[in-house]
């Protein structure tokens, strides 16, 4: 992390930019398509490349981020809901740099939160928004209301999935139901696990004709990560693996994605993430 990065994260209760972050939320229909280990180690690439990155493990079942970064984190985000510390107090330092706020299973039940409750979250949650350059949003499985509330108030959804069946049609299931919700999406797949770019690409392609002629929702193709062995073996030895095994191919294709995420940004709009997701809850 740079000096300049690391006093952004220390001043996170003190914003002084009226810009705010860009957020992006790294979402699947399914459990098990590598989401988390794919914005864990996009977190860290966006940060080589000098962003102030800040990964919110919204996964609210099953938070297991602080576990692919080899962390044991004595506060999450169940705690700044629950009053007992503020954001900036829940904020740890990820390998590689970039800023994690640990999720718990605390804070399933967030879309029955109570007005002063979701109130003070989104009040810390700004704070942040007004420090980061990104903030990256690991989002539960599937179409549940947390899920959405995440998904619908991002600026961007990467959405994960695998080229098995099932994984794709859960993937569509989540940009369908997002859509009903809001028209404007800003959507891009990406497959992991391919055997290669063609059978990528072919997945992308179910995906976006589908998308095209029911939705009336044009999505792009963020690129694919291809099964190899030492992802794997990075996440036994807990760690990323672009920071375990720089030189693999997921490594570059990760490279890849964050640099494509980056050049094709767009400068947010309108309300912060919590700020919307807190209207989509209430409404």
């Amino acid at each position: 992390m740079s000096k300049d990065q690391a006093q952004a994260l220390r001043e996170l209760a003190h914003p002084r930019r009226s810009r705010r972050a860009r957020i992006i939320a790294v979402t699947s229909g399914k459990g098990g398509v590598g989401k988390t280990n794919v914005a864990v180690n996009l977190a860290v690439r966006l940060t080589q490349m000098g962003r102030c990155v800040v990964l919110l493990d919204a996964d609210l079942g099953t938070a297991n981020a602080d576990v692919l970064c080899n962390l044991s984190p004595t506060a999450t985000l169940a705690h700044v809901v629950a009053g007992r510390m503020s954001l900036s107090e829940a904020l740890v330092e990820g390998p590689g740099g970039f800023g994690l706020i640990p999720g718990a299973s605390g804070l399933a039940q967030m879309a029955a939160l109570g007005a002063y409750e979701r109130d003070r979250l989104v009040d810390q949650m700004q704070q942040l928004e007004l420090v980061a350059d990104i903030l990256l949003v690991d989002t539960g499985a599937g179409i549940g209301p947390n899920v959405l509330g995440f998904v619908v108030g991002a600026d961007q959804r990467l959405v994960v999935t695998t080229p098995e069946p099932t994984a794709v049609t859960d993937a569509y299931a989540v940009i369908k139901t997002a859509a009903r919700q809001r028209r404007d999406l800003d959507v891009r797949i990406l497959v992991n696990m391919a055997k290669d770019v063609a059978e990528a690409k072919a997945v992308y392609e179910r995906i976006r004709a589908v998308c095209a002629r029911f939705l009336d929702l044009p999505v792009q193709y963020a690129g694919c990560i291809p099964v190899d062995p030492r992802v794997a073996s990075a996440v036994r030895r807990r760690r990323p693996f672009v920071l375990e095994y720089p030189q693999t191919p997921a490594s570059a294709c990760i490279g890849q994605l964050a640099h494509r995420m980056d050049r094709h940004a767009v400068e947010p709009q309108g309300h912060g993430l919590l700020r919307r997701m807190a209207m989509w809850l209430a409404g």
